[in-house]
């Protein structure tokens, strides 16, 4: 098992940057694929970003690609959400998840395939 622990969420204007951490217990974290996800006021939880376990692939959203960027640190059990040039829009629950899986290469992008999940940490945008 794995517990994740989410960080660095705030507010900030539009145009802004926030890093969100996740830290993992645990120490097989290499063993599980990684991924962002975030929930809207009123709105279903999206699919944000994913990275394989190996950290050499990566997957985004069409609405945050070119201004997120994913990034895992496996020698300190930690995934990485930077986010720049932010939009109200982006304003959120953000939520990492991982995923055990066996590919060095697979990042899962539906919320169904991962089995463990952060609490979240709060992201606002103000216009």
């Amino acid at each position: 098992q794995v517990q994740l622990v989410e960080s660095g969420g705030e507010l900030v204007q539009a145009g802004g940057s926030l890093r969100l951490s996740c830290a993992a217990s645990g120490r097989t974290f290499s063993s599980y694929a990684m991924g962002w996800f975030r929930q809207a006021p009123g709105k279903e939880r999206e699919f944000v970003a994913a990275i394989s376990r190996s950290g050499g692939r990566t997957y985004y959203a069409d609405s945050v690609k070119g201004r997120f960027t994913i990034s895992r640190d496996n020698d300190k059990n930690t995934v990485f959400l930077q986010m720049n040039s932010l939009k109200p829009e982006d304003t959120a629950v953000y939520y990492c998840a991982a995923d055990p899986v066996y590919s060095y290469s697979y990042y899962p992008t539906a919320s169904s395939e991962y089995d463990y999940w952060g609490q979240g940490t709060r992201v606002t945008v103000s216009s």
